[in-house]
């Protein structure tokens, strides 16, 4: 097996950097080797991961190297494997003690739940565990309606398709008189209780191969088969890959461009949009 090793040297200045690429490292689930060489399975994703990493560490004056590795003395594959589902599965733990501990805040649970599946790589023990845990709690869970209501709504202005399709679900489904704020993302500073969609660090976002839109229906759990359906056509007008080829997406997505091409303001795109989201999902 083939694995991708990155090693780097982080200067003593600034010295929030080394927390900073630390919690980057986790986020992506590396396997720390060394203080300074942390490793992770071969693939596409994984090397943009840590190119990433690498471009921060140099921009802030440090160095770094990724290289492609073959396990040949002192560690196999099979005990990195192991190694990684170690850390994935003291995750697990952590995780299902939260889930035992905090039974009310569902969204935040899932989320970290599926941040710590897209770095199990190698399925870790106490994964089957946590999911049966976490469909019972969602099982018990208030609906969207209760747990969304009257928060305000953030994403970056100069809304697009999946953009515009997040905003129309919130006001359509989760609440009516939501506030959505398009923001400068340079500008903006975050308020406790903002609810992010479709922007960096946000509580809703791209997921896998998942765009925003998806990623609302599935955590918000809304129930109205019409609404897969759109949010296949806003799949593949978003991510540009064909997935679903509905015969309606081509024209869907030349309405849409002509409405933004023709408004300036946000709130204007959001209303012209939320007619063709609205006649979409009756159809």
């Amino acid at each position: 097996m083939t694995w991708l090793l990155l090693i780097h040297q982080v200067p003593p200045t600034p010295a929030y950097l080394r927390a900073k690429v630390l919690r980057r490292l986790k986020q992506v689930g590396a396997l720390p080797l060394k203080n300074s060489a942390y490793l992770l399975p071969n693939s596409e994703d994984a090397l943009e991961d840590f190119q990433w990493i690498l471009k921060e560490i140099r921009t802030e004056g440090g160095e770094a190297w990724i290289l492609r590795a073959d396990a040949l003395a002192g560690l196999t594959d099979d005990s990195l494997r192991q190694s990684f589902r170690e850390l994935r599965q003291a995750d697990y733990q952590e995780l299902l003690a939260e889930l035992r501990a905090d039974r009310d805040n569902v969204r935040k649970l899932r989320k970290r739940y599926e941040e710590i599946v897209k770095v199990d790589f190698f399925e870790a023990a106490g994964r089957k565990e946590v999911e049966a845990a976490m469909k019972q709690l969602e099982t018990n869970a208030p609906g969207p309606a209760t747990e969304f209501k009257g928060r305000r709504w953030v994403t970056r202005r100069g809304i697009k398709v999946d953009r515009s399709a997040c905003s129309w679900v919130i006001r359509r489904f989760i609440d009516a008189s939501a506030e959505i704020a398009f923001v400068d993302p340079e500008r903006y500073s975050f308020r406790e209780g903002d609810l992010r969609f479709d922007m960096f660090e946000g509580e809703f976002t791209h997921e896998g191969d998942l765009c925003s839109f998806e990623v609302f229906v599935r955590r918000c759990g809304i129930a109205d088969p019409s609404l897969a359906a759109v949010a296949e056509i806003v799949h593949d007008l978003d991510l540009k890959d064909g997935k679903f080829g509905r015969p309606e997406t081509a024209g869907v997505g030349a309405i849409l461009d002509g409405i933004f091409a023709r408004h300036p303001t946000d709130e204007e795109r959001l209303t012209q949009a939320s007619a063709i989201f609205d006649a979409l999902l009756a159809s």
